[in-house]
């Protein structure tokens, strides 16, 4: 047993209750080195007798397995140690380290599940279908408010083009999100700014005004909360425009502006090109940090993210660059945010793994770009195989607790990203491959405007074309398809909540496939992403909940005893 490899902590996401007297506990181990996982445990006061509970295998990566179990007691209170078997040796494994007989105080603890800890994103973003617009380019519904020099709406962008896309347009357009199925809308920031993308906000309280005006938003809200949508709007904290009035009032005054303290400056007088204050990335001077560790500044943010809450009704926030602040601002932040609205869901932009903001004290969920990437480099670029796709999926799963992952924003492409479809080289089968894994593997689906019509572009600003509105030019039978499964999504409890893990991971004719369950309802979804047919024999899948004897495919109706499945090149099958 390679022991080094073994690992355990009574915290995060490898002990958490899920519920008022119930843990869910992970343990790491070599890949495929324990033929056997178990978890001993009782009361840590002793007033429980010792209780057992087999550990299954709940994901793999390419160096590690993982199993998990789940634990209940009636007092909350808990010790524990693992014995682990590899068919040659047995070991219990605990705090202390590891021991061949089950030493006195050597256990790990969870002292309490206290109330206060049974924390989860709201309910309604986990699983959700959320759809992402670029206000700018979705559509015009009011040219009277186009800034000047608004280009032709299907000319592809500049740096610094405008096509005259407002909220009007969407509000317009509201009608293709719920056809889609859409269940929350996501906008890139309304606020007032000199830029087509507003992520350089000059008025953190005013709608900029080429997009409309405060009473559009409010049409906006009211119409999404009438269809049952939820709508989250783009808040850049990070960061604002170099024509905010307190940066404004520092150029004017320099060291001697009461909002001096408000910004990473070098020297005074305040220099904008170069910049001689640190800003967004590397030397944008129209975007100048702000000291988020301040109590003004913080008192100043937190205000606008209570207010667009409170008077205008928005049903959560989109954190830009939020790994670039301060932990303690957002621990303020989620403060105000929940106590203004408990079920307002906070969503932050991340590009890495991100664990540390998602112990319920800060975010509810993250863009979820280590599994865009994943899919990038399985789907689109063919450069990883089943087995590598199955083991970067599982590093993601295991970081997080289960409701987080359901909430995570599972995205192909964004408005930072070129378009999926032209990274599959315009291969549709390929992207539809995506689309299918995408829309039933477990988190939120985040579908970025004009996918689901078959759009393309190179990275920004490529990637923010004017939407397609012309049927004639869009891509119906893909936006059938996606129509298709997000209707499945919505009918299979499993798909939606379910629990997730890998059935089938092979390399030689790169087939993936997955199952979803819940309770009684199990959902496999196998994914051939090679461009031959393939063959698989159902029977030797791990199925969760037992191999069905007759199963359904819920793509095509199609019903059949369990044995050979054909799956075509590129081609998925759900199985139920």
């Amino acid at each position: 047993m390679l022991r080094e490899a073994v690992h355990h902590a009574a915290w995060g996401s490898y002990a958490y209750p899920v519920g008022p007297d119930t843990l869910r506990l992970t343990l790491r181990a070599a890949r495929g080195d324990l033929k056997r996982a178990a978890v001993l445990y009782w009361d840590r006061y002793g007033s429980s007798p010792v209780l057992w509970a087999e550990m299954h295998l709940a994901a793999q990566d390419e160096l590690f397995s993982y199993y998990q179990a789940q634990v209940q007691l009636e007092t909350k209170r808990f010790a524990y140690v693992f014995l682990l078997e590899d068919g040659r040796e047995t070991w219990f494994y605990t705090e202390q380290g590891f021991f061949q007989d089950l030493r006195p105080d050597t256990h790990f603890h969870y002292p309490y599940i206290s109330p206060g800890d049974l924390w989860e994103p709201p309910q309604w973003v986990q699983g959700a279908v959320v759809y992402q617009i670029f206000p700018e380019r979705f559509a015009n519904g009011d040219p009277g408010n186009d800034p000047p020099g608004v280009e032709e709406w299907d000319l592809p962008p500049g740096p610094t083009s405008f096509k005259g896309g407002d909220l009007q347009g969407i509000i317009d357009r509201f009608q293709h999100l719920v056809d889609l199925g859409v269940e929350v809308l996501y906008l890139t920031p309304i606020f007032k700014s000199p830029s087509n993308h507003k992520y350089d906000t000059t008025d953190y309280y005013a709608v900029d005004p080429h997009l409309g005006d405060e009473a559009a938003v409010r049409e906006l809200v009211g119409l999404c909360h009438r269809h049952g949508l939820k709508i989250i709007c783009d808040a850049v904290f990070n960061h604002c425009g170099s024509g905010f009035f307190a940066f404004q009032d520092v150029l004017k005054r320099g060291a001697q502006s009461p909002y001096a303290h408000w910004f990473n400056i070098a020297s005074f007088p305040v220099k904008t090109d170069p910049p001689n204050y640190e800003t967004f990335a590397h030397q944008i001077g129209a975007m100048p940090k702000l000291r988020t560790q301040e109590p003004d500044v913080r008192r100043y943010l937190l205000d606008v993210a209570v207010y667009w809450l409170r008077e205008i009704g928005i049903d959560g926030w989109r954190l830009d660059v939020a790994n670039e602040v301060d932990h303690q601002f957002w621990r303020e932040f989620r403060r105000v945010v929940k106590g203004e609205n408990p079920q307002a869901l906070i969503v932050g932009e991340v590009w890495h793994e991100a664990s540390a903001w998602l112990g319920g004290d800060q975010f509810d969920c993250v863009m979820n770009y280590p599994l865009q990437s994943a899919c990038y480099d399985f789907f689109a670029k063919g450069a990883i195989r089943a087995g590598s796709f199955a083991g970067r999926l599982a590093k993601v799963q295991i970081n997080h607790t289960h409701p987080v992952n359901l909430a995570m924003f599972n995205l192909l492409g964004s408005h930072d990203t070129e378009r999926f479809l032209t990274s599959c080289g315009g291969d549709e089968r390929k992207f539809a491959l995506a689309v299918a894994f995408q829309l039933t593997y477990e988190g939120a689906p985040m579908i970025y405007y004009g996918d689901e019509v078959g759009m393309t572009g190179l990275t920004d600003p490529d990637c923010r074309r004017g939407m397609v509105w012309d049927e004639k030019r869009q891509n119906r039978k893909l936006l059938s398809w996606y129509k298709q499964l997000i209707s499945l999504r919505k009918k299979h409890p499993a798909l939606r909540t379910g629990s997730t893990r890998t059935v089938w991971a092979d390399s030689i004719t790169n087939v993936y496939g997955f199952a979803r369950f819940q309770d009684r309802e199990q959902v496999v979804v196998l994914l051939n992403n090679s461009p031959q047919e393939q063959q698989l024999d159902l029977a030797a899948l791990k199925w969760p909940l037992g191999a069905p004897k007759q199963v359904r495919d819920l793509l095509t109706g199609e019903k059949f005893r369990a044995g050979q499945a054909v799956l075509e090149p590129y081609g998925a099958r759900i199985l139920s």
